[in-house]
């Protein structure tokens, strides 16, 4: 994998643990005792890789009952504050009720006073913020889909409709100040009065009882973090695959089956071109690699059908270094919340990380020292997770020069490696859709640039290792946009989400970056 030094390496890990504990606390703590219950939960999902890979870095490993013991802790503290959390919200949901419904009651009486001085700040800032809107609109990709060469004018929405559309807001919900034509649509800007996700929920219904299925509602916000209402034709929507598009999937599937069964080839010793007559010693291995590649897919699929998301054809994409980078998956309809957009892009890597890692670890129980696969045992210095696994199996085995392991060994570690380059947090790879679900478009446009930027570098110091640079040139040209908003945009995943996804990056990062040389000595990880 990457090939970084040893302090770099130690100080990359300690800074993205402590960067994502930190994080989750200043995102939790807004949301007083329940929030902290909720971050706790997440970082009991951490905590035993945390202690894992801190005594790694000591030269400290734990044995498989120890890890088991850790892991079961951990569950039972998860439960334990989940049942916690509910108590609370229970609590504070009967306290609290009394008070939202007088707040409902006053915000009618001031809102005449409220909406006067809101009205005032709204026209001194009113050319700023119609341009800036407007950029943030067109960066949300609000516009139509690029490759769909439409013409660049469009026709504005009708006035009868305009005046049907206002008569949807209410103070109890959103209550509408400006009206900017945009495009075929209108943004109205205004001041958020309800809960969003209630908020949302009403409107849509509103503007479903009077025009049907004839226009979209999107809830979002500026970058002042101002909410705005966006009203967009349904002819907006994405557009299903076309004629050609089936075909470039169904091409890429053919080539990624060749490229699968020559990289196994190859981990087998031999050159499947050179040897077509040799391809049934590569089906067996090649089928796990597919079983991966389809438990990813699919789990996506069933995930968003449960959701109503339709999601288009895989466009898998062809690796002689790995069979795979895994596929590129379209949304062919609109998202409705973020949580949804989280739920979709955590549940393929979830299902191809479980089955890679069970085949991992089916391998090295099925590894003997007679096994006729043998590799280098510096082999297993390539990643933190899996040369950390590695060494509860085999133990002082690791300190020779070769070993013997089952197939199902580099299966599984290529499995993992598969997953972890989808999920590393740029633009629409799983990874990037789980970061902007949690965090939003700002921060994911950042992570993008970060991702983009470190896998450059590696691509620089490592030119021996080609995988950093092809990845990079993916992201950056087919992959480095962002996921268009949901028609939600302002409510955030629960902090539960939070946590499993962070845990799953965190996976995915300990499965990419390697164990150091002097850890690899202090562990007695292959020869040096």
């Amino acid at each position: 994998m990457f090939n970084l030094s040893d302090n770099v390496v130690i100080i990359v890990v300690s800074v993205v643990a402590i960067a994502i504990i930190l994080w989750g606390y200043n995102r939790a703590k807004p949301y007083g005792e329940i929030g902290i219950l909720a971050w706790l939960q997440s970082l009991a999902l951490m905590t035993p890789w945390l202690v894992f890979f801190a005594l790694l870095t000591l030269g400290i490993y734990v044995n498989l009952i120890g890890v088991i013991f850790l892991l079961v802790l951990s569950a039972g503290t998860y439960i334990y504050l989940g049942t916690l959390i509910r108590n609370k919200a229970k609590e504070q949901i009967k306290s609290n009720i009394d008070n939202i419904f007088k707040a409902n009651l006053n915000s009618e009486s001031d809102s005449d006073n409220n909406d006067k001085k809101e009205t005032e700040d709204q026209e001194k800032n009113n050319l700023s913020l119609e341009k800036q809107e407007d950029e943030d609109v067109k960066e949300s990709n609000f516009t139509p889909v690029k490759l769909a060469q439409l013409e660049p004018e469009f026709n504005p929405i009708q006035e009868e409709d305009l005046k049907e559309i206002k008569t949807i807001f209410g103070i109890d919900t959103f209550f509408a100040i400006d009206t900017i034509p945009y495009q075929e649509g209108v943004i109205f800007k205004g001041n958020l009065r309800g809960e969003a996700e209630y908020s949302h929920r009403h409107l849509t219904e509103k503007l479903t009882e009077k025009f049907g299925d004839k226009y979209r509602l999107f809830l979002v916000e500026t970058p002042e973090e101002k909410p705005v209402v966006i009203i967009l034709p349904s002819a907006n929507d994405p557009k299903p695959l076309t004629l050609a598009q089936k075909n470039l999937a169904l091409v890429l599937f053919l080539a990624t089956i060749f490229t699968s069964m020559e990289a196994i080839a190859l981990l087998l010793g031999f050159d499947l071109v050179g040897s077509w007559d040799r391809y049934p010693e590569v089906l067996p291995l090649t089928g796990g690699l597919w079983f991966i590649l389809l438990a990813h897919e699919i789990a996506h699929r069933i995930i968003a059908e449960r959701n109503k998301v339709k999601v288009s054809l895989p466009f898998f994409l062809p690796s002689l270094q790995i069979g795979s980078f895994g596929a590129i998956t379209r949304f062919e309809s609109l998202i409705p919340n973020r949580s949804v957009l989280f739920d979709v892009a955590f549940a393929g890597p979830a299902a191809s990380f479980v089955v890679s890692l069970g085949i991992l670890l089916l391998g090295f129980i099925l590894s003997a020292p007679n096994s006729s696969f043998e590799i280098p045992t510096s082999f297993f210095r390539g990643s933190i997770l899996v040369g950390g696994l590695a060494k509860l199996f085999f133990q002082s085995g690791l300190e020779a020069d070769t070993i013997g392991v089952h197939p199902f060994t580099i299966l599984g570690w290529l499995g993992l490696v598969i997953t972890a380059i989808n999920l590393l947090p740029a633009g629409q790879l799983d990874g990037g859709r789980i970061i902007q679900a949690i965090y939003g478009r700002k921060t994911c446009r950042r992570t993008t640039v970060g991702t983009l930027i470190i896998l450059g570098i590696v691509s620089i110091f490592n030119p021996v290792n080609s995988l950093p640079f092809y990845w990079a040139i993916i992201i950056l040209f087919l992959q480095r946009d962002l996921e268009r908003p949901s028609l939600n945009e302002l409510t955030e995943p629960d902090d539960s989400r939070a946590g499993w996804g962070l845990f799953l990056i965190f996976l995915s990062l300990t499965t990419l970056i390697p164990i150091t040389p002097s850890l690899a000595s202090r562990l007695g990880i292959g020869l040096l």
